[in-house]
């Protein structure tokens, strides 16, 4: 089963500044053990080059590698799998692509938007956004940790949370029973990736062993 405990989405725009390859390093030091190559702007020359250096990286540390919406480039660089949305191809022309083997991930911000992709063959989902956050805004208002649970409830896949999840929040999203938490700029954007990684993964370790 694939560690989704925490799921590292990129966005190098959120790194302050630092090289993105070297954030992820720190990040994967710290314990993130499953990583999102999800760099929208980037050419297809731009994000292949980038996507082998995170494959050779995530493998020195046994990480999954997942690509988004890019099944060729998950393929060339022998990725771990892809993340969907509701713009990409379909889940089930997807899994056609690359076979029984791979991961495939999707995007759902409704219940309904992630019981069909459940049904065409996705492997988990992220569930979005749980809290106000930049990044999902254009998703409209925050589901929050209430129809988080639900979600986790309807679903026979994991479900991971996502959106403006932080160290001082994550422990309320965790209440939603989830498989796991995805974060940006809880690590890409933090002073140390390393730490803030393990601070999150320790709360999450302390959540799953309470009474």
């Amino acid at each position: 089963m694939t560690d989704l405990s925490l799921y590292l989405i990129t966005d190098r725009h959120q790194s302050g500044g630092r090289e993105l390859t070297e954030v992820v390093r720190e990040a994967l030091e710290g314990g993130v053990r499953a990583v999102q190559l999800r760099e929208k702007d980037l050419s297809g020359a731009e994000l292949y080059r980038l996507a082998c250096e995170l494959r050779r990286l995530t493998s020195a540390f046994g990480a999954r590698l997942i690509i988004n919406d890019r099944p060729d480039i998950a393929l060339a660089v022998e990725a771990d799998g892809v993340h969907l949305g509701i713009g990409s191809l379909p889940a089930g022309a997807v899994r056609r692509l690359l076979g029984p083997h791979m991961i495939i991930g999707y995007s759902a911000h409704a219940i309904d938007e992630a019981l069909r992709a459940e049904v065409a063959g996705a492997d988990f989902i992220t569930f979005s956004p749980v809290y106000p956050t930049p990044s999902k805004a254009a998703y409209g208002e925050p589901c929050g940790v209430e129809k988080l649970a639900a979600a986790v409830c309807a679903l026979g896949i994991p479900v991971v949370a996502l959106g403006g999840i932080t160290q001082e929040n994550i422990t309320h999203a965790l209440s939603a029973n989830v498989h796991g938490i995805a974060v940006i700029s809880a690590v890409l954007a933090a002073a140390d990736p390393r730490v803030a990684a393990a601070s999150l993964l320790k709360k999450i370790e302390e959540y799953a062993k309470r009474p």
